[in-house]
């Protein structure tokens, strides 16, 4: 079954199977598209990837694409949002609408830094006590995707 996407879930270059097979997982669970930014940390018939997926990748929309050039060739539009540890603005601080574009960077690097200085108004964070660097890459995009189908009152069937 293919749908609309209610979001679009973007990782740039993740490196860790299992956080691109749990996002996946989460896509599946909320109706949203995912698409993978080469390079890849893995490859994509990774054990650890589809173990993460459990067997829902056949229910999951998702694309892979060469470059950041190429992502938005195909999605036609920048992302809404990017997610930085770095950034001040707090994720519950927006609102967020069917069809936004939730941008992610790679586990170790995140995204790169020319990126969200051209789009600073939209980097946002999800904030934690100091002693934690950031949060896992699966974690935060379920954290934020969740949000904004809260925000969208987008009603999902209670698992």
């Amino acid at each position: 079954m293919r749908y609309d996407p209610i979001l679009h879930i973007v990782l740039h270059e993740p490196e860790i199977p299992p956080n691109a097979g749990n996002v996946g997982r989460t896509c599946v669970a909320i109706g949203a598209k995912m698409w993978l930014v080469r390079p890849l940390g893995f490859k994509l018939d990774d054990y650890y990837l589809r173990r993460a997926g459990l067997d829902y990748w056949e229910e999951l929309e998702w694309e892979v694409v060469d470059s950041w050039e190429h992502l938005l060739e195909r999605l036609g539009r920048q992302p809404n949002w990017y997610f930085s540890t770095h950034a001040t603005r707090s994720y519950a601080s927006v609102t967020y609408a069917r069809g936004d574009v939730l941008a992610f960077g790679s586990e170790s690097r995140g995204l790169p830094k020319d990126l969200l200085a051209a789009h600073a108004d939209q980097v946002l964070t999800i904030p934690a006590r100091p002693q934690v660097r950031s949060l896992n890459l699966s974690n935060c995009a379920a954290i934020v995707a969740y949000e904004a189908i809260r925000q969208t009152d987008i009603k999902l069937r209670p698992s």
